[in-house]
């Protein structure tokens, strides 16, 4: 399993939850601080109980994190909603391509954004959150996408499961 942007480890608790002996378990993140946080309040405590279950965290990008081979899933913590869609169209690339075929990548993003950047946005935030949904409703399409709305999360969420190609 894999999980991009892990922030202070809020789904790398429930993913340990889940884990079972001989299973690997990496995580990417960005932060330094981040990082540091999950490895002392997360991730050390489950070694010490758990030594037969492998986790191995990445204090880099997932471009540059040392990851080989494919993952039966994929959970990604990063905020697509704040970044230029160049970037958001590589990082889902660079993360399909560690995916096993038929396995899936999911996400989320928070209600409302969307439409609150799309009515009270300047111009030029308005237009680039237009390219942005229509870039998320053609993935969504391509691959077989589904969501679940979380209203209990504040602020609620959608997680957007997508398949990798087969």
């Amino acid at each position: 399993m894999l999980e991009v942007g892990c922030g202070t480890g809020a789904f790398t608790k429930e993913i340990l939850k889940n884990l079972c002996d001989g299973d690997e378990f990496h995580i990417v993140e960005l932060s330094t601080e981040f990082c540091e946080r999950v490895e002392t309040h997360v991730i050390a405590p489950f070694r010490i109980k758990h030594p037969e279950i492998t986790i191995e965290l990445h204090n880099a990008s997932i471009e540059e994190a040392k990851l080989e081979g494919q993952f039966d899933a994929i959970v990604c913590g990063l905020p697509f909603n704040n970044f230029p869609i160049e970037l958001v169209q590589h990082v889902f690339a660079v993360m399909f391509g560690f995916l096993k075929p038929s396995c899936e990548l999911a996400y989320f993003e928070y209600l409302g954004m969307l439409k609150l950047k799309r009515i009270f946005g300047f111009p030029k935030v308005r237009k680039e959150t237009k390219l942005r949904w229509l870039d998320i409703e053609s993935r969504y399409t391509q691959r077989n996408g589904s969501q679940v709305t979380v209203w209990r999360n504040i602020p609620s969420c959608r997680v957007i499961r997508l398949q990798a190609c087969v």
